[in-house]
């Protein structure tokens, strides 16, 4: 039997959690929301982790769990952080297995934004920004610097004006 992992892959509010829980009710298969993992093995919240023992620290444990979930010999989804990708040369590592399909969820910053000022989820990553302009330029420069990476993708979904479900269903039909 072949094992499929899913890997969604893209900036915060791109759709990764929402695409994910809809993949693992249609596939049946196991899903996993890497900070969600992180929180629970931790016992503590990504943010105090930030806080307490800085992005380094954070990095690093990221890594050990993403490696420890890969490691699982199950079908599943996983929905990756979106600094994630870019440290420790990990989009290269997870495009290595033969097991796995990365999936980068692009959406452009008008549709970012828009998600995040219709989102009743706090992001403390823009918490502090005022104004629209101040939360599209934080994007865009955010994107600039993490699409490189991103865009290692073996599959490039664009989410824009698109259903969560129309997402998955994308991602269903090009795993054949």
């Amino acid at each position: 039997m072949n094992i499929t992992k899913i890997i969604l892959v893209g900036y915060m509010a791109s759709g990764k959690s929402a695409v994910g829980k809809v993949l693992h009710k249609l596939l049946d298969y196991d899903y996993y929301d890497l900070d969600n993992f992180i929180e629970k093995n931790y016992n503590t919240s990504i943010e105090n982790i930030f806080k307490t023992r800085g992005e380094i620290y954070f990095r690093e444990i990221e890594r050990k769990s993403l490696e420890k979930i890969i490691r699982i010999k199950k079908n599943l989804v996983l929905s990756l952080g979106g600094g994630t990708p870019c440290y420790f040369d990990t989009i290269d590592f997870l495009n290595s297995f033969n097991e796995t399909k990365t999936f980068f969820l692009k959406s452009t910053i008008n549709t970012i934004y828009n998600r995040l000022r219709n989102s009743k989820i706090k992001r403390p990553l823009i918490s502090h920004l005022k104004t629209e302009l101040e939360i599209k330029e934080f994007i865009g420069k955010h994107l600039l610097e993490r699409n490189h990476f991103y865009e290692k993708s073996e599959k490039k979904i664009n989410t824009d004006s698109k259903t969560i479900l129309n997402i998955a269903n994308e991602i269903i039909k090009s795993l054949g």
